[in-house]
C-alpha cells in the first residue's frame, strides 16, 4: 500500500523514488514486521490466555523430560497466527503485490498455516497433544506441495538473462559478416530484419570494418547496445520471415500466445530467442528451459533435468521442510531463531539471483522475478525476530503447528523459487540434523531394539544429558548460523 502511494507521489516528490528499490522496501518490511509483532503480541497472548488456548504437556512419554517441561503447561500456543498476520501486514504495506513469486510463496505460507491451525485447534479442543492424524496432516502438506509443483511446471518462472552481453557473442566477425551480407532482397531474412533495426551510423561503421581484423571495442559496445534495444521491439517477429528458421523451445509457446499479448519480459525473452535463431553460430544460447532442472552447487552450469518429476520433487521439499521445522519446535525460541537464520540466508540469496550482474559473476541462475522475494524474506525475518521476543526462554507463547509448518514450507519454497533447491540442506542444515535424528532413532530401534539417542529429536537428547534448555537453544542457533554461512560461501564455488 505504502509502496503504491510512493509510486503515485514520486512525480511530485522525487525523494520518494527510494521506495522503488526493493532493498529499501526490504528494510522497511523487516522493521514493520518486527514492531507489529511487538505491538500486537501482548494483546494476542492475553486473548489466548483468556480463551485458555494453552499447551498440554504429556506425562506418559519420558518422565525426565516431563519433569523439565511441566512448567510450560498452559503456556499459550497457536502463536504462529501472529507470525502469519504480521507478515501479511508488512507485505501489504511494502511489497509489489502483483509479483508472481511473492504471491506463490505467500500462498504457501497461508495454506500450511491453515493446516497447522486446524491441527492446533483440534489439540486444544481435546486438551491433548493429538491433533490431526499423521495421514491428514501429510495430505495437507502434500496438497500444498502438489499445487506449488503444478503451478511451477505449467506456469514456469522466468529464469536466465535475456540481455545479450559481450560473453554471449562467440564470433564477432561472423556476426558482422551475417549482418552486412543480409542487405538487399525483396524479403529480408532474419538477419536482414535485425539489420534494418540498427541505426544508420552503426550500419555504416560495420560496413567499413575490416572483415579480416577483430572488431574494435567501441563497435562491439555499440552493436551490443543496439541488439539489446532490438529485444524490446514488438515488431521483430514476422511469421513469413521466421517460418523456415528453427526456433528454440521457449519461443514457440510465446509466439502461439500472441506477440501483442506478451508482457515486457516475455517479449524480451522471445526476441532474444529470435536473435539466437538468426545467428546460431555467433550468439550463444541464453539460460533457458531451466524450470524443471535443478542446479548442482559447486559446479558451473551443471544441471539435473527432472521433467514432470520436478512436480514430485517440489512435493518432497515442502513435506520435508515443513515437518523438519515442526520437529525442531520443541524448545523455547529454538525453531523461531533457527528459521530466522535460514530466512536471512535465503533473503540474501534472493537478492543475489535477482541481480543480473551478481548472478552472472557468481554463475548462479538469474531469476529476475525474485526481487520481491527479498522483501518477503525480510518481512518474515522481522516477524520471526518479533515473535522470538515473546518466544525466548521462558516462552510467553509457542508458535504451534500453525507457525512451524508455515515457516518450514516458506523456507522450502524460497529454495525452489530462487532455483537453489540443492542448497536447501545446507541453509537449513540444523533442521536436517533434527529430522535425521528422528529417522536414525526409529530405524535403529526397529533394527536393533536399542535407541541411538536418549530421545529424538536431537535437542531432547542433549536436554536429557543435562544441558540446560537455554544452552541447547543457543548452541543450536550457532550451528544454524554456521550452516547459513557455509551456504553463502558455496555461491562462489563454481
Amino acid at each position: 500500500m505504502l509502496y503504491y502511494v510512493a509510486l503515485l507521489l514520486t512525480p511530485f516528490i522525487d525523494q520518494l523514488n527510494v521506495f522503488s528499490y526493493h532493498t529499501v522496501r526490504s528494510g522497511a518490511a523487516a522493521l514493520t514486521g518486527f514492531f507489529f509483532c511487538l505491538l500486537v503480541g501482548p494483546r494476542m497472548i492475553y486473548w489466548l490466555r483468556i480463551l485458555k488456548i494453552g499447551q498440554h504437556i504429556k506425562k506418559d512419554y519420558v518422565a525426565d523430560l516431563h519433569e523439565l517441561h511441566k512448567g510450560k503447561t498452559g503456556t499459550p500456543t497457536m502463536g504462529g497466527v501472529l507470525i502469519i498476520i504480521s507478515t501479511l501486514v508488512s507485505l501489504l504495506l511494502w511489497s509489489n503485490l502483483v509479483n508472481r513469486l511473492l504471491l506463490i510463496v505467500t500462498g504457501v505460507l497461508v495454506m500450511l498455516g491453515i493446516v497447522g491451525f486446524i491441527d492446533d485447534f483440534i489439540k486444544l479442543r481435546r486438551h491433548q497433544n493429538d491433533g490431526l492424524s499423521a495421514r491428514a496432516k501429510m495430505i495437507g502438506q502434500i496438497l500444498t506441495g502438489l499445487l506449488l509443483g503444478l503451478v511451477l511446471y505449467f506456469f514456469p518462472i522466468t529464469v536466465g538473462t535475456s540481455f545479450i552481453k559481450n560473453a554471449h557473442v562467440t564470433d564477432w566477425q561472423g556476426l558482422v559478416y551475417q549482418l552486412t551480407a543480409s542487405q538487399g532482397g525483396a524479403q529480408p531474412g532474419p538477419a536482414g530484419r535485425i539489420w534494418e533495426r540498427l541505426s544508420p551510423i552503426l550500419r555504416q561503421r560495420l560496413q567499413n570494418a575490416n572483415p579480416d581484423a577483430a572488431l574494435d571495442k567501441k563497435s562491439r559496445l555499440l552493436l551490443l547496445a543496439e541488439l539489446n534495444a532490438v529485444l524490446d521491439d514488438p515488431t521483430l517477429f514476422d511469421a513469413d520471415t521466421w517460418k523456415n528458421t528453427p526456433l528454440n523451445g521457449d519461443s514457440v509457446p510465446l509466439i502461439q500466445k500472441g506477440v501483442q499479448k506478451l508482457t515486457t519480459r516475455e517479449l524480451t525473452a522471445l526476441n532474444r530467442g529470435l536473435v539466437e535463431a538468426a545467428f546460431p553460430d555467433s550468439i550463444a544460447k541464453g539460460t533457458k528451459n531451466l524450470h524443471t532442472k535443478i542446479e548442482i552447487p559447486g559446479f558451473k552450469g551443471l544441471f539435473i533435468s527432472l521433467g514432470p518429476l520436478y512436480i514430485l520433487f517440489v512435493v518432497v521439499i515442502i513435506v520435508c521442510t515443513s515437518n523438519a521445522v515442526n520437529l525442531t519446535d520443541g524448545l523455547d525460541g529454538l525453531a523461531a531463531g533457527a528459521a530466522s537464520i535460514s530466512l536471512l540466508a535465503f533473503t540474501g540469496i534472493a537478492y543475489v539471483v535477482s541481480r543480473v550482474d551478481w548472478s552472472e559473476y557468481l554463475y548462479v541462475i538469474y531469476v529476475p522475478e525474485a526481487s520481491e522475494l527479498t522483501v518477503f524474506g525480510a518481512a518474515m525475518l522481522g516477524t520471526g525476530l518479533g515473535f522470538l521476543w515473546f518466544n525466548s526462554h521462558p516462552a510467553e507463547v509457542f508458535m504451534g503447528d500453525t507457525g512451524s509448518l508455515a515457516l518450514g514450507g516458506v523456507i522450502g519454497t524460497m529454495a525452489i523459487l530462487t532455483k537453489q533447491e540443492l542448497l536447501l540442506p545446507v541453509v537449513a542444515g540444523l533442521f536436517v540434523l533434527e529430522a535425521l535424528s528422528v529417522v536414525i532413532q526409529v530405524a535403529g530401534f526397529k533394527l536393533t531394539g536399542k535407541r541411538v539417542f536418549r530421545m529424538a529429536p536431537l535437542h531432547h537428547h542433549f536436554e536429557l544429558k543435562g544441558w540446560s534448555e537455554t544452552k541447547v537453544t543457543i548452541r543450536f542457533w550457532i550451528i544454524a548460523i554456521l550452516f547459513a554461512l557455509m551456504s553463502l560461501g558455496t555461491l562462489k564455488l563454481r
